[in-house]
């Protein structure tokens, strides 16, 4: 296991755990809410868009180039934020290079 895996499961593991509590504890729609309180949260909600919807157009942009489909960790990104590109990130590293 190389050093860019062990730190996107470093990551990961510890935003699934938080994640996991926060949707325990006030649901899905329950994390979304406090960003349509404020104009504070409004802005955090348009950046975390915007990157979400960057990282899309960069997987699918490097999954052309390596010949994977793309789709799922962009489904996974519009429904889920960050897990499609640290997922992808994930799945890149564990798949085998080419010679």
């Amino acid at each position: 296991m190389n050093g860019r895996v062990v730190g996107l499961v470093s990551v990961l593991v510890p935003f699934g755990a938080l994640t996991a509590l926060a949707l325990l504890d006030v649901g899905f729609f329950g994390i979304l809410a406090p960003h349509f309180r404020t104009w504070g949260g409004a802005q955090v909600f348009a950046d975390l868009v915007i990157a979400c919807v960057l990282a899309c157009i960069w997987m699918v942009d490097d999954a052309g180039k390596r010949g994977v489909p793309a789709w799922p960790f962009v489904a996974l990104t519009l429904a889920a934020g960050s897990f499609g590109p640290l997922l992808y990130l994930l799945a890149r590293e564990m798949r085998p290079k080419a010679r």
